[in-house]
């Protein structure tokens, strides 16, 4: 398989500051994330984890404006987020939720071009600079001979790397992204994950993301966020935050934890009730 080329950094990312105060997130009358306290460090790669319905994607939507808090506020700048102008916001925070709906029959060239939409205006049009940018989005996720076919032809995993080439085009200066790695096989959720990370190298974007696999989540995240019953269970970078007694608390899941062959992050392994515990080197 050829390897996808990096995204060119067309701009430097803004800083922005995206905070949680006190914020409660639910679906009527049912709260899931309860009274949260959270500021998204600037210019890094932070990765929520935990167990199904621990609230990591009510959380996720919370920072992005898609749901209203209950209590409390998401403040972007100091400013309450729900007062920022729709476009602006658009412009400063990217989402790629968990499952994107394509208008019918769209193309894929032309759903990547509107990531683009934020940056358009009554005096700014369509320039060569955007078909540069969307091009390079296409490139970056090995989708551009994907470019003139119609998103519904796609199967799962080129579905997903299409989106997140509009994701990509939207150049924004921070990325929420909700299980960007659904879909994909293992080649493709490493080649996302190392793009996602060489555009917060190569141009401070700050990237949110919620992942399922807590070895991956290890090995790319700065910041670690480890949620359990709407709740933060334990944050911070993931050598700290990623124990045996963590893991325990917030999966309920015996397990050790030790050095990532690799790069020696922390690297969760599960004690089945037919195993032993492995004898090696545990961190911590």
């Amino acid at each position: 398989m050829p390897q996808p080329t990096q995204p060119q950094p067309h701009r430097a990312a803004t800083s922005h500051a995206l905070r949680a105060e006190g914020v409660s997130l639910g679906y009527a009358d049912a709260t899931i994330v309860d009274n949260l306290d959270f500021e998204v460090p600037t210019g890094a790669v932070t990765v929520i984890v935990g167990a199904n319905a621990s609230g990591k994607s009510t959380m996720l939507r919370g920072l992005a404006r898609l749901l209203r808090p209950q209590a409390g506020v998401v403040r972007l700048d100091g400013g309450d987020l729900a007062a920022v102008p729709g476009k602006r916001l658009a412009a400063v925070i990217g989402l790629l939720p968990q499952q994107p709906l394509a208008p019918e029959g769209i193309g894929v060239a032309d759903l990547v071009g509107r990531g683009r939409y934020p940056h358009q205006g009554l005096f700014r049009r369509w320039t060569n600079a955007d078909d540069r940018i969307v091009t390079d989005a296409l490139t970056a996720t090995n989708t551009l001979d994907l470019a003139s076919r119609r998103v519904d032809e796609l199967s799962g995993g080129q579905r997903q790397r299409v989106w997140i080439a509009m994701a990509l085009a939207q150049d924004p200066d921070i990325l929420l992204l909700d299980e960007p790695t659904t879909f994909l096989d293992v080649t493709h959720q490493i080649e996302v994950l190392d793009l996602l990370l060489e555009l917060n190298r190569t141009r401070s974007t700050t990237v949110v993301m919620v992942l399922h696999d807590l070895n991956l989540a290890a090995r790319y995240a700065d910041h670690l966020v480890v949620m359990g019953a709407g709740r933060i269970v334990a944050e911070g970078p993931p050598a700290a935050t990623l124990t045996a007694e963590v893991v325990q608390e917030a999966f309920g899941l015996q397990a050790v934890v030790v050095e990532d062959p690799v790069c020696g992050s922390p690297l969760v392994v599960p004690i089945g009730r037919f195993h032993g515990t492995p004898t090696v080197r545990v961190l911590g």
